[in-house]
């Protein structure tokens, strides 16, 4: 299996996810505090303007239809909807879904790992790419 998208690109895309699997939920959407009074607690609150979320959704956007697609497709390996023999129903439920790569991507809740785990799925990798943690 050969991917259309780039292996530095998808582990580009797994370090952001990363950061954004690690925001939590906007616990005090009133709170009217500033960053020194709460000890800038608000930046891990997911509250929709935060800018790992633009950024990841902006990178995914970027992607084009291929990609996106095969991009979907690792995440539903990833989670084990589909194993590694199934590439070809994995892509096609990608593609089938009709909906928005970014939209359902961001809705997994463990975006950074589902993507790594289709990744080693296939014996690939982001080791030496960077850092993931």
């Amino acid at each position: 299996m050969e991917l259309n998208i780039a292996l530095e690109t998808v582990c580009r895309i797994i370090l952001r996810a990363r950061e954004f699997d690690a925001l939590v939920p906007d616990s005090d959407p009133d709170e009217g505090s500033n960053a020194s009074d709460d000890g800038s607690v608000d930046e891990l609150e997911a509250d929709g303007d935060n800018p790992v979320e633009q950024e990841l959704r902006a990178a995914i956007d970027d992607l084009a239809d291929d990609e996106a697609i095969e991009l979907v497709a690792l995440a539903l390996v990833g989670r084990g909807t589909f194993d590694a023999s199934e590439w070809e129903d994995a892509l096609e439920a990608a593609e089938d879904d009709g909906r928005a790569a970014a939209d359902f991507l961001l809705g997994l809740p463990l975006l950074g790992d589902y993507l790594e785990n289709g990744l080693a799925a296939f014996e690939l990798s982001c080791n030496g790419m960077g850092q993931i943690v």
